[in-house]
């Protein structure tokens, strides 16, 4: 008879389709609670009507006398069917799973029958999930508080599309009508179960008051320790009751709670049950029901009780419970997690030392973590509902991160040594498990013929089982097996079985102890999510980040705070297939936890590092040039003999002396800093990658990607830079903050297996380019507005002076006071620094910038050559007359304008050239060998080489740092200033001319007393010197861009230029004669600069005697100094 009722496949069936329905039911209470996600029918305004009307008439709706309140639903019905029918299907497995249990548990009851947790575990375990997995699902559908909404208008809009109602809606509609009280109906179902009810849950009195200990009885059994007793370490570890000691103790207390609840006559009747209740009662004040659906068992079951009669001593029964939970549980749970971390830790300390322990001792691994997931899980449901104690403290753990670290590393122990834990069991399988099975088969009295197949086969396919097959990487399933054995249960469980399974209690314990070392090779991963499992964080998301946040603030717990995001890679094992929208959600809030923590940890980590870095830029300070002046005065006066200062005033330490150390006890801030670093690096080498949800994530990149986000802002702010007054630090100070800073992060490596190189070179190459990868500025930007709108614009209005004697710029001497020293920020150190931070790149973009603005000057000469078109082309014709071009000098107009904004140009065009040159020695200094194949090809151009390849060749020159004949840059963006409507011809004749207004120009500039050539400066006063790089690679770039022969117009351009100044030679006037001979030294510097133009040249046009003379002239002004 019993064969015939399948009670174990029913239970096996109905449990997971249970927990799909409880999972269903969840959603859709979540969903509608959710104003962004529930149904747009339940919140249009036009539908408020239909919803009151039917919620006030359900089940029994008139859909023909309501047109006008039920009109909205008529309108849009098929959308309705449409949208409403998963929710319709949903309460409709309600249904049918309620009448498939009230089948079995009904057949259950005839069959009578026997549970006992220590004997047919599984049977008894899987008809107690059925109860209290029913009890729930009617629970939780009673909280859907638009049930009979979506329902009744599913309902609507089937019988106004169809002509009738649904057939399944008369029985749903009464169903969802009589749980409105859940509990009196499920009471009044469960009166004839209490019989069978009440015995399973009695059998866990062997069970649960020895799993709900205190923990000062742990310690003194010394619980999970394997080194209590030495001589019993190779020992199995099993007992007569295997699965039950890693029984979930929150799975027990459900069991009671509810189970008790719905069968309540008992505990009048029964003392043992009323102590076992009372029990559950004590260990805490919630319990769950599915996710974070909790209920308040003491406020539950007291409303219940309270109206009853005769249940007035159970209602003071709870109340006294409540007052012992309040007062005590809290600390009992505190003491708990104390014990459970350090016996975790000696746990896997000895595993991790020796793993082939894990054969014999996995008991105590499970033990150790169904212990520890329900500590975790008590705190999760009472953490958001602390009651009023006089220790909130108790709901608090700021030490969980090391708790549910050594649970992971216990899990992943088991992962890593599955090889060898595979053959251990199946040895213990083939050699031991099956001979005991076959012994205690054979002394049965009684053997049915069913039983005795059942009891064959096992012996059959344990005894087959081989070493080999593990060796070769077999798969095993042993899914079969462990059902027989449930069944085998449910045939020996009824009564008056031939074969009466509570009388043959050895027979149980060896099938139990079979079917655990069958788990142990073929479903560890379901072990493990047995005992493990912690995905009901997802749906405390608060509470989990506030276990984070509360752990990180230790210092201690900071190594284990990778426990965190790693615990969102099982988040996916908690969800169901019945349930697919609850796994989309799961995945997002999965992602964002673990997105979360590992940001945070990085931030701290970087934070830290980065501290750390600060205070050796610090140092590394210290120890420049600049600050050697205090010390040696120090050293001087010590020498000296001169008197010390006065105690009012403070002595600076010398570099160094924070690392002398009289007492190794003193910790200095560094000292904790470097701890710090320590622990939280030590998080990120225990797992270098996991999956979430198909993700997979590395933490060592979230630690990479807050370094190049911090780093980059902290190179940015120690460039200094004040847009207002225009202040910002010298290249070579940030180059020293910078290579500080990197020399600091090569330490990393030493705590965490990450490529500082990689990332010191994002940052850096970030900055190399106006804006990083955040669209922020960078020093590139920074360093380019400041050279262009500081030194530049002050140079080009002759208040700095361009030195090519000592290749930088200088401040003039003048009485106002200037904000910085032009030196300090252009000599050659200066320079090669900037080249070494900005690099090619930046160099490329500063040099663009400074183009812009020789064009800008360009575009204002080609304005003064055309307006003084015609005398220009007159003048051209006629230089060699004197008479003549006296008179058309006069009608030139803006000579004074040409001359200043070709200085300018000739200012900037230096300025380049002092960076390119910088660039270029940085260049030979860190790769040579790429620059002798640059300078090598350089060479190879002639002036017969097509223009296209040799601006090819000189782009490339260019950019490596070396001068070229034809500045590429200023090419390109002459030619960006050819507009559609202007000739070759046109921009050719405008080029020729500019040459003739600057040489007709010249003469003039013997009238500013600043012209003054100086010998210690290596140039003029006013920057006019400038004019022979200005005049040389504009011209170049000109008439390159018209393909016109440079030489050609340069030579003109000198024929005219030595024309005029011959002519201020025989000028008498003083204040032409007085700076006379620095303008024929410009001459000389022109030709000098020039690679179109020689010495030969000039001397055919320009005597040398008067170059000769005038540097003569000039260099009697000259004052010698010495010393």
């Amino acid at each position: 008879m019993a064969y015939q009722h399948k009670l174990a496949e029913k239970l096996t069936v109905l449990n997971d389709r249970g927990r799909g329905v409880l999972v269903r039911m969840n959603h859709i209470k979540k969903t509608c609670a959710d104003p962004k996600l529930r149904p747009s029918y339940l919140t249009d305004k036009a539908m408020e009507p239909a919803i009151k009307y039917i919620n006030k008439k359900f089940p029994n709706i008139d859909f023909k006398g309501s047109c006008q309140q039920l009109s909205t639903v008529q309108k849009q019905k098929s959308a309705v069917l449409e949208g409403l029918r998963s929710y319709y299907e949903s309460f409709l497995d309600v249904k049918e799973f309620r009448e498939e249990v009230y089948e079995l548990l009904n057949t259950i009851d005839a069959c009578q029958c026997f549970f006992n947790i220590t004997v047919n575990f599984d049977f008894t375990k899987n008809y107690l999930d059925l109860v209290v997995t029913y009890a729930s699902v009617i629970l939780i559908l009673s909280r859907i508080d638009d049930k009979k909404a979506l329902v009744g208008m599913y309902n609507c809009a089937h019988e106004m599309s169809n002509g009738n109602s649904d057939p399944a809606y008369p029985r749903l509609g009464q169903m969802l009508v009589e749980y409105d009280h859940p509990m009196k109906k499920l009471t009044e179902e469960f009166g004839p179960h209490t019989k069978a009810v009440t015995e399973s849950l009695l059998s866990l009195q062997l069970v649960y008051p020895r799993r709900n200990l205190q923990a000062e009885q742990w310690r003194g059994a010394q619980l999970l320790s394997l080194l209590s007793s030495p001589g019993n370490m190779l020992a199995p570890a099993s007992c007569d009751t295997m699965a039950c000691e890693y029984l979930s103790l929150e799975v027990m207390e459900r069991w009671i709670i509810l189970g008790f609840l719905l069968c309540h006559s008992s505990l009048s009747t029964n003392q043992a049950s009323q102590e076992l209740w009372k029990m559950a009662l004590r260990s805490g004040l919630y319990l769950t029901l599915i996710r974070d659906e909790i209920i308040n068992i003491h406020k539950f079951s007291e409303d219940y009780f309270d109206g009853m009669k005769g249940y007035s001593k159970r209602v003071a029964d709870i109340k006294e419970c409540r007052e012992n939970a309040i007062a005590n549980c809290g600390g009992i749970h505190r003491e708990k997690r104390l014990f459970l971390r350090n016996a975790l830790k000696e746990l896997y300390k000895v595993l991790e030392d020796e793993p082939r322990l894990l054969g014999p001792k996995a008991l105590f691994v499970f033990m150790a973590l169904s212990f520890s997931r329900d500590e975790v899980l008590w705190l999760v449901r009472h953490s958001e509902n602390v009651p009023k104690t006089k220790t909130p403290e108790d709901y608090v753990d700021p030490h969980m991160a090391e708790l549910l670290f050594y649970m992971e590393r216990l899990q992943t122990l088991f992962h890593q040594h599955k090889g060898m834990i595979d053959r251990y069991h199946l040895l213990y399988l083939s050699q031991f498990d099956a001979l005991v099975i076959n012994d205690t088969a054979q002394s049965l009295a009684v053997c049915p013929e069913e039983e005795s197949v059942l009891m064959s086969s096992f012996v059959t396919a344990l005894s087959a089982l081989n070493i080999k097959q593990v060796q070769n990487g077999e798969a095993f399933d042993f899914r079969a097996l462990r059902l027989d054995w449930l069944r085998l249960q449910a045939y020996t469980s009824v009564a008056k079985a031939p074969l009466s399974l509570k009388e043959y209690p050895d027979l149980a314990k060896i099938m139990n102890l079979a079917q655990f070392h069958t788990r142990m090779i073929d479903n560890v991963d379901g072990l493990l999510q047995e005992t493990a499992e912690l995905s009901i964080l997802c749906f405390y998301p608060r509470v989990f980040e506030k276990m984070f946040f509360q752990s990180s603030e230790d210092v201690t717990m900071q190594r284990y705070l990778m426990a965190f995001p790693l615990l969102c890679s099982h988040f996916n094992e908690g969800g169901h297939p019945m349930c697919p929208e609850e796994t989309e959600a799961t995945e997002k809030r999965s992602l964002k936890l673990s997105v979360t923590f590992l940001e945070e940890i990085a931030k701290q980590t970087c934070a830290v590092v980065l501290e750390i870095c600060a205070e050796q830029c610090n140092l590394n300070d210290q120890l420049l040039p600049k600050h050697c002046g205090e010390t040696i005065s120090r050293a001087r006066n010590k020498k000296l003999k001169k008197p010390m200062p006065k105690k009012g005033e403070i002595q600076k330490d010398k570099p160094g002396t924070e690392s002398q150390r009289k007492d190794r006890g003193i910790v200095t801030n560094m000292d904790k800093m470097h701890l710090t670093l320590s622990e939280l690096c030590t998080a990120f080498a225990h797992y270098p990658d996991f999956t979430v949800f198909n993700h997979s994530i590395i933490p060592a990149e979230f630690l990479i990607s807050q370094f190049e986000i911090r780093l980059t802002k902290i190179i940015v702010q120690m460039a200094n830079y004040n847009q207002t007054t225009q202040e910002i630090s010298r290249p070579s100070d940030l180059l020293a903050g910078v290579q500080a800073y990197t020399t600091s992060l090569q330490t990393l490596n030493r705590y965490v297996n990450m490529d500082v190189a990689r990332l010191v070179r994002n940052v850096l190459l970030q900055q190399t380019q106006p804006l990083d990868s955040r669209g922020n500025r960078t020093i590139t930007t920074l360093y380019t507005n400041w050279y262009l709108e500081s030194l530049l614009r002050q140079a080009s209005s002759a208040v700095i002076r361009h030195c090519p004697t000592l290749h930088c710029f200088v401040n003039q001497t003048t009485e106002a006071e200037q904000s910085f020293r032009a030196e300090e920020f252009s000599d050659i150190c200066e320079l090669q620094a900037l080249a070494q931070l900005l690099g090619p790149y930046g160099l490329k973009f500063l040099s663009e910038n400074l183009m812009w603005h020789i064009t800008s000057q360009v575009a204002e000469l080609k304005k003064l050559v055309v307006e003084n078109m015609d005398t220009l082309v007159q003048m051209r014709a006629k230089f060699d007359k004197p008479e003549e071009m006296s008179s058309l000098q006069k009608k030139l107009t803006g000579c004074e304008n040409v001359l200043k904004r070709m200085t300018i140009i000739g200012v900037i065009l230096s300025f380049r050239a002092m960076a390119q040159d910088s660039l270029g020695d940085v260049m030979h200094m860190r790769c040579p060998f790429l620059m002798g194949s640059i300078e090598s090809l350089r060479t190879f151009v002639s002036p017969d080489t097509d223009i296209k390849d040799t601006l090819s060749v000189y782009e490339l020159a260019s950019a490596a740092g070396l001068r070229c004949s034809i500045d590429p840059t200023l090419v390109a963006a002459i030619a960006g200033m050819r507009t559609d409507n202007s000739s070759k011809e046109d921009e050719c004749k405008l080029a020729s001319l500019l040459l003739i207004f600057i040489a007709v120009s010249l003469p003039t500039l013997a009238l500013d007393v600043n012209s003054f050539y100086s010998r210690e400066y290596g140039g003029h006063q006013n920057n006019i010197h400038c004019l022979a790089l200005g005049i040389n690679h504009l011209s170049a770039a000109m008439f390159t861009t018209q393909n016109e022969n440079i030489q050609q117009h340069l030579k003109e351009f000198l024929l005219v230029a030595s024309s005029t100044l011959l002519h201020l030679g025989q000028s008498v006037e003083k204040a032409e004669v007085k700076n006379r001979d620095s303008i024929y030294i410009l001459l000389h510097l022109i030709v000098q600069n020039s690679p179109f133009l020689t010495q030969d040249m000039l001397e055919s046009c320009f005597p040398y005697v008067l170059l000769r003379n005038a540097y003569r002239e000039v260099y009697k002004t000259f004052i010698h100094t010495l010393g």
